[in-house]
């Protein structure tokens, strides 16, 4: 059996643990002091054996950066690990979905988006530590706070690490149950459309009206129409809302809207359409912002040779891995974007991001973990 697989073998449950405190350290994105605290947690596990700072966040909690302190004396270039520490659940979540092991699988808010993959890779770099295996690049671990609101804060900081860096291992969770990792990833974007009508009495004055929510509704037609499937451009108009009373026209309405892109040159046209918008009634007015927030990941040579290395090293494991495309964005399609060579979904493998079912499977743990250990020896 590898070293490094047996190794991880052996300290499962002490993984296992560090999860589950992690998971019941609740850090959701709109609580600063919340996702300070999970900080907190995560520079305490690795002072023993890094230089840890926090970067202040602005609106959002603290961005951490831990340079480990790893074997082998000269080290050349840097790898960067990319995570963050924020998730889509409140506060109190844990009352309903307490952390938990059953059925092979660790349950629990934020357990597989993303808290797993740092456990993971805590123990990955404990375990070259501990077996005295010389890595030849700095590793630089930064987590940011905001990733799950768009990373409005963290993304300066991002680019400016993964500038510095020959590769970056994003820690968000695989694809699917079988962890695929992630090659390629839609870009990301939202609109808010505005729409500005007339006010009148539904029934005494209904003729002097000019609906907003029937002008939108038309919009919302048009606007689902920009989907293009077979170029991997989807729209959804996520969220509407307009008037007042069903007794009075309407004199506002908006929408907000989620776009997805393959390919970057698709953006700009999609923006033209958005901005193009004009009424059908002409006594209402439109307004229209947003626009793409993440580029997309694209699966470049240098992905594609990253990917080729873990795949590798995951076979001398004993694990059969494959590339995945998703839609969903992570703090990687900003690394990808600046040209670094890119690898998305070195953490938890199992299902349930952001749903009830949020679930990791324990047979998976150690393969990770050694995988991650195994990829900062190699590059």
């Amino acid at each position: 059996m590898d070293s490094l697989l047996s190794h991880v073998q052996k300290r499962e449950s002490e993984i296992t643990s560090l999860i589950g405190k992690f998971v019941e350290c609740e850090s959701p994105s709109d609580d600063p002091a919340a996702v300070r605290r999970f900080v907190e947690l995560v520079s305490d596990t690795v002072a023993p054996f890094a230089k840890v700072k926090t970067i202040p966040g602005g609106r959002f909690g603290p961005q951490l950066i831990s340079e480990i302190t790893l074997p082998g004396r000269r080290k050349s270039g840097q790898i960067l690990a990319l995570g963050h520490s924020d998730t889509v659940w409140p506060m109190g979540t844990l009352r309903t979905m307490p952390f938990r092991e059953a059925h092979g699988r660790l349950w629990g808010p934020g357990v597989l988006d993303m808290k797993s993959g740092i456990a993971f890779f805590v123990f990955a770099v404990r375990a070259l530590r501990e077996l005295d295996i010389p890595v030849a690049s700095k590793v630089l671990l930064q987590l940011n706070s905001d990733e799950e609101v768009g990373s409005e804060a963290s993304r300066p900081l991002t680019e400016k690490n993964a500038a510095r860096s020959k590769a970056v291992l994003v820690l968000e969770p695989g694809t699917g149950l079988s962890g695929n990792l992630k090659t390629a990833r839609k870009g990301v974007g939202d609109f808010t459309i505005v729409v500005h009508g007339r006010a009148s009495h539904a029934g005494v004055d209904f003729e002097a009206g000019a609906s907003a929510v029937l002008e939108l509704a038309r919009q919302l037609e048009r606007v689902a129409g920009f989907t293009q499937l077979a170029r991997g451009i989807t729209v959804n108009p996520g969220v509407v809302s307009g008037g007042t009373r069903s007794n009075v026209v309407a004199a506002e309405a908006r929408a907000e809207v989620d776009i997805r892109v393959l390919r970057p040159k698709d953006a700009p046209a999609l923006e033209k359409k958005f901005r193009g918008l004009r009424p059908f009634d002409r006594r209402c007015s439109i307004q229209v912002s947003g626009g793409l927030n993440r580029p997309p990941m694209e699966r470049s040579a240098g992905i594609v040779k990253l990917f080729r290395t873990a795949q590798k090293l995951a076979k001398d494991l004993g694990v059969e891995i494959e590339e995945s495309l998703t839609g969903g964005g992570s703090d990687g399609n900003f690394t990808a974007a600046l040209g670094i060579p890119t690898l998305d979904g070195l953490g938890g493998v199992g299902e349930g991001a952001h749903a009830a079912n949020e679930s990791i499977l324990t047979s998976r743990i150690a393969d990770r973990t050694a995988l991650i250990a195994k990829l900062l020896a190699t590059l």
